[in-house]
C-alpha cells in the first residue's frame, strides 16, 4: 500500500472508477470536470484519450491546490472508428449491432498530476475485446434498462447484463472497466 502525505482526487464522475481506487485501498475524494470531450477526425486513439485525460487533469487542477489529481477517459474503436458514449437509444443500438460478433479495442488514458512536486504522468492501455453474436432482443432488453447510455461502447463488462455479451477478453480487464489499476498503481507509486 502506498502512503500519501497529500490529499487524492479523482476527477470523474464514474462509479466504476471509484469503486476502483476504493478496491486497492487509496482515500480519495471525487468531484466531476465538465467538459466537451471532443473526438477529432483521423486522431489515433491513443493520442485520443491521452489528450483528453490530460485535457481533464488541467481542468480539475483549476479546483484543487497540493494534491494529487487522477483522470481517466475510455474509448472503444471498432474498425479504426472511435466510438464514445451513446448519443440516445438509437444510437445504443447502433453501436451494439456493430460490435455484436466482433472484436472492438479499448482505450482508457489517465492523467497523474502531482501538484507539490509538479509531475506528470500521461500514459493508457489497450484491451481487445471479442462480443458473441447478440440477438435484437438482447440488444433491446439491454438498452431497457438505461445501463449503456452513460458508457463507452454502449456497454459495461462488470456489473450488468452486459457481462454476457463478451465472449473473450485480451489484455487488462480493467481497463474496460474504465480504469487499468495495475498499471495506474504502479504509476502512483512513481509519483508520491
Amino acid at each position: 500500500m502506498i502512503n500519501f502525505n497529500q490529499p487524492i482526487f479523482l476527477a470523474s464522475k464514474s462509479p466504476r472508477r471509484r469503486k476502483l481506487l476504493k478496491q486497492i485501498g487509496i482515500k480519495f475524494k471525487s468531484f466531476q470536470v465538465d467538459l466537451h470531450e471532443e473526438i477529432f477526425d483521423g486522431e489515433h486513439p491513443v493520442q485520443t484519450v491521452k489528450r483528453l485525460s490530460l485535457h481533464k487533469m488541467e481542468e480539475a487542477a483549476k479546483k484543487v491546490s497540493d494534491a494529487i489529481i487522477i483522470t481517466a477517459d475510455t474509448i472503444v474503436v471498432l474498425d479504426h472508428e472511435i466510438i464514445g458514449k451513446p448519443k440516445d437509444e438509437k444510437d445504443a443500438f447502433k453501436i451494439l449491432m456493430k460490435l455484436s460478433g466482433r472484436t472492438h479495442e479499448v482505450f482508457t488514458g489517465f492523467a497523474i498530476l502531482n501538484q507539490k512536486t509538479k509531475k506528470k504522468i500521461v500514459s493508457y492501455e489497450r484491451t481487445y475485446v471479442t462480443f458473441r453474436k447478440l440477438t435484437r432482443d438482447e440488444i433491446l432488453d439491454y438498452i431497457e434498462t438505461g445501463s449503456p447510455m452513460d458508457k463507452a461502447g454502449a456497454y459495461g463488462i462488470q456489473d450488468d447484463f452486459g457481462s454476457v455479451f463478451v465472449e473473450k477478453i485480451n489484455g487488462c480487464y480493467y481497463n474496460v472497466t474504465g480504469l487499468p489499476i495495475q498499471k495506474l498503481y504502479k504509476e502512483l507509486l512513481t509519483i508520491v
